[in-house]
Formats: structure tokens, sequence, C-alpha cells
């Protein structure tokens, strides 16, 4: 325990202490957080301004508050009036919920130990201050000596401490590097402030994995956990559009069928632009380069445009082959297969490469509707088997874009051309 007199001991005379997690509610935060909140946990959780961190932590607050159970709210940034508008906003009554609008660390501690409560919400860590530190709220100094003082009482007393961070304009955490490795879960709520929906998702985790992701959806009351974020996140997609594909990528665990748009345009400008929305910039650039050099695209002249509806980023490399073929469909004006999803990572020399757990993808594919799914012939090696889904296993980009696009050439002078001298099948 921190602050008590401790000496060596040997691991294997150290008895186990079963420490039941606390679940919460959004149910997605438990998701996150690896199956709820470890007792004497440090969790930071940092986003954009008016991403939602404050509405997300009220919630939180109010799920925790029950019968006996007592929430310390500290606030730094607002006025408890200011607290009270949200609660009613939200539909949250407060009770339990006692808000210490202070910033002096000094006091907060000595509320803690008088008040004994179950959790405790510091919003922001960067407006605590603490009077031995020396300097202003915010800096290097400060934030390290409030944080440790609350990760020592938060170990002492076995009650979780939620902090709230705030973000720089380059999307990091703000304050010093050091405050990432103080506390014990770092996560990050991320989204469009003018789309809904928001990505809880884990950096760090010391009690559990960090591939988990919680997904919500901003609505008057406050943010709801989304129970089946794949039939949401198509729901609004056309059939049969030109330039649009399908993925089934993995967020953690779960697996999230995501719509790719592209959009191809004769470039006015010397140096063709790329604008990646949702993907990785620089894995749009490497995918137009293959695409020209390994299946005969002439991209050359084209601006290229990529979005992910919703709102969401990619970062699952199986989306490699969706990206190419959403763009191969918008430069030849032709749809894809209908009911398709494809599946594969692209190397430079064009060729297809298997992703992990097709499986899992597959079945939140044919739950969907999508009846054809494209795969790398690598991927024979993990035989998949989904009621009513034909796979078809291809082995370079070109044959993927063959089997996918009309053999009817554009009228476009950018059009498909059939050059696949570089890879044979």
């Amino acid at each position: 325990m921190v602050g008590a007199e401790s000496k060596p001991q040997e691991l294997s005379t150290v008895s186990k202490v079963a420490q039941e997690r606390v679940l919460l509610a959004p149910g997605e935060v438990n998701r996150a957080l690896g199956g709820g909140l470890v007792p004497g946990s440090v969790v930071l959780m940092a986003g954009e301004p008016g991403i939602g961190k404050s509405t997300l932590l009220l919630q939180l607050a109010n799920s925790m508050a029950s019968g006996e159970k007592r929430v310390i709210y500290v606030t730094g940034e607002e006025s408890v009036h200011q607290i009270k508008l949200r609660s009613d906003r939200l539909g949250v009554q407060g009770e339990g919920i006692y808000v210490l609008p202070e910033t002096n660390v000094d006091e907060v501690m000595a509320q803690l130990e008088s008040c004994q409560p179950s959790l405790v919400v510091v919003d922001s860590i960067q407006t605590l201050y603490a009077e031995e530190a020396g300097s202003t709220p915010g800096s290097v100094a400060q934030v390290k000596a409030c944080t440790l003082r609350l990760m020592q009482w938060a170990k002492a007393s076995s009650v979780p401490v939620w902090l709230a961070g705030h973000m720089t304009k380059d999307g990091s955490l703000a304050g010093p590097r050091v405050l990432e490795h103080m506390v014990d879960v770092v996560l990050y709520l991320e989204g469009e402030n003018l789309n809904s929906y928001r990505i809880l998702r884990s950096a760090k985790n010391r009690f559990g994995s960090i591939d988990e992701v919680g997904i919500f959806q901003m609505t008057a009351d406050g943010l709801q956990e989304v129970p089946d974020p794949s039939k949401i996140l198509i729901s609004e997609r056309n059939e049969g559009a030109v330039g649009s594909a399908v993925v089934p990528i993995l967020e953690g665990s779960r697996p999230l069928l995501v719509e790719v748009q592209a959009l191809t345009s004769p470039s006015i400008l010397p140096v063709p632009r790329r604008i990646a929305n949702g993907v990785d910039y620089n894995r749009l650039l490497m995918l137009s380069a293959v695409l020209t050099k390994r299946a005969g695209l002439n991209l050359s002249n084209q601006d290229i445009i990529i979005n992910v509806a919703g709102g969401l980023r990619i970062k699952d490399p199986a989306s490699d082959l969706t990206v190419a073929l959403a763009i191969a469909s918008s430069l030849r004006n032709s749809p894809l297969v209908p009911g398709l999803v494809g599946l594969g990572e692209v190397g430079l020399s064009g060729e297809l490469r298997r992703v992990p757990q097709l499986q899992r993808r597959l079945n939140e594919a044919s739950r969907l509707g999508f009846h054809r799914c494209l795969l790398p012939d690598s991927a024979r090696d993990e035989p998949v088997e989904v009621d009513g889904t034909k796979v078809i296993y291809v082995t370079t980009i070109s044959q993927a874009l063959r089997q996918c696009l009309s053999t009817k050439k554009s009228s476009s002078p950018a059009g498909l051309e059939d050059n696949d001298t570089d890879q044979q099948p």
C-alpha cells in the first residue's frame, strides 16, 4: 500500500487479492476498460474540446452514485451551476454526486479524506495546482505533483479516480509525457464534432487489452451506447453506388462493417490532390502508387478523395483492398459487384496479403446481407465457412479489379487498362 512502510517480499509468498471490477453505465465504457473499473485505479481520459468528455464523466458519476455510494466530482473549469445545467439536460438527478469547485489539490485531498467517496472525478487535471510545486497550473511540475497525490490516495484507499485531460493542437495529450506513465489507464474519446458518433479508445491499460473500444452516439440525453454499430454505419449506403465499397474491420475484438467512399476527378493542378478522411494519408499515397504501377490505372492527373462514412478512422490494414476497389470503381465509373466485401493488405508489388480473424469478419458481413467476399489467395490456409457466402481468392490487385469491375472500359481517358504485366495470375 502506498504510504505505508514497505519491505521486500518474496513473490511466491504474496497472497492473491480478488478485486471485483466495478461495472459502469454506459456499458461500452466497461468494454473499453477491459471488463470494468478496477478499484484503486487511476484512469485518464482525453479528447478534443466539445467532444463529450464532461458529458460522459457526469453519466459515469451518476451510474456510480446510488445508495450509500458517493461520488466526488472535482471541477476546476465549471461552476456548480454549470454542472447542474448539464445534469438537467441529461436527466441526471444528482443524488449521491457531490460537486467540489476547487483547484487547490490540498483542499481536494482534505475533502476526499473526510467524505470517503466510492469514485472521484477530476475535470480536469490541468486545472489543479499544488502550492509546493511553485508554478502555474497546467505546467509540467504542477501536473506531475497533482497526479502523484491523487494516485497515492487512490492506491491507499482502493477508490478509483477518473481524470479528464486536455488535448494539444496536434491531437496529443497535453501535459508531460510522464503523466501517461503514472496513470493505469489512458483513454481517448474520438469523433467529429459535427458527427454524432464517438469512439472510446484505449491507449494504455494495465488491467486488460488495449484493443477494445466503446462506441457511442451523442444524443440530447447524452452519450448512448450503440447496440449494433455495423448496421447503423452502413444503413444509409446506396447499393450500386459508384466509388463505394464495404470492409469488415476489427475494432478490438469487435468486427465492424464500414463504407469506404472514393471520388476521382480530373485535376486542374500541376500536382493532383490526395485527400484522406478516415484513412491514413500516407497509406492512400501508397495505394495510389500501387494502382498506377501494378494495375495500370492512370491516376497521375486525377484528384483522389477518400472518405469513411460515419466519421470513423480506419487503422486496420485489411481495408487496403477496399480502398483500392473504391478508387478503381470511381475512376472506371462502374459500381462493384453487388453484395461484395473485400479483405486484404496490399503490398508494394501489387500482391494481396491475408489478414487475421477472417471467420469473425465474414460472419459479420454475412449477417448484414453481404454474400461475396474477395480474399487473398494465401488465405486458403485459413479456410472459412459461412453459409450463403461465396469466397473468391485472388493473388494480385489486378486480378481483384477484374473480378469486381465490369470489363467494359469507361469512355473517360482515365479508364482502367488491363495491364497485369508485373503480376501474373
